[in-house]
């Protein structure tokens, strides 16, 4: 493929993304590299309706082929939260720490075996010619008690990948890159872009 929009500001996602598409695409832009696009409103009720929201909006907006993503935490005994609003989970100006706080409250008192959860994403292609696809990434854990390890970002240090006896912070870069729900769903759209030759 010769461009490709990724419908975020992030250039430290920027260049994860990159990674995992090198060979596949010529060119990744991103929002950054157009100021005068304003942002997506994410006020879908699923992670699929805001990825293509952001997509659709973007692709219109340039006339590019567009990638965009939209993860969280879901936490079943939460009935899926915080999903959707992860990022904002105590409250509009909430932070890693804040949001952290926020569930291990909600999970006070709940035994080990009923604090399974997973971090999911949902990746969207949106495409002019009117071509529009899904991919997925989930990886399962549970929510500890209290955090454990220094690296990652948001939720990482709650959630343990029973698989690695690490929480997603106690993993290095590339063996989170590499088990990642985001990671994930990035393969299965390079492999897309593989097999149908754009």
């Amino acid at each position: 493929m010769k461009q490709l929009l990724v419908a975020t500001r992030n250039r430290g996602k920027m260049k994860e993304i990159g990674a995992y598409l090198g060979g596949c695409v010529e060119e990744l832009l991103c929002l950054a590299d157009m100021p005068d696009l304003p942002d997506t409103v994410e006020d879908g009720d699923t992670f699929a309706e805001n990825s293509l929201k952001k997509a659709r909006e973007a692709s219109v907006a340039t006339g590019l082929p567009v990638i965009a993503d939209d993860s969280g935490l879901t936490v079943d005994i939460l009935g899926g939260q915080p999903g959707v609003i992860s990022a904002r989970y105590a409250g509009e100006q909430g932070n890693d720490a804040a949001n952290n706080s926020k569930l291990l409250r909600e999970l006070a008192g709940i035994p080990p075996e009923k604090r399974s959860a997973a971090f999911v994403c949902v990746l969207a292609f949106v495409h002019p010619n009117g071509c529009e696809k899904l991919f997925e990434g989930r990886i399962e854990g549970r929510i500890l008690e209290a955090p454990r390890g220094d690296g990652g970002f948001g939720y990482d240090p709650l959630l343990l990948i029973e698989d690695h006896d690490a929480t997603m912070a106690e993993l290095s870069v590339e063996e989170k890159n590499r088990i990642s729900h985001r990671g994930q769903a990035l393969c299965s759209f390079r492999a897309f872009l593989q097999e149908s030759g754009w």
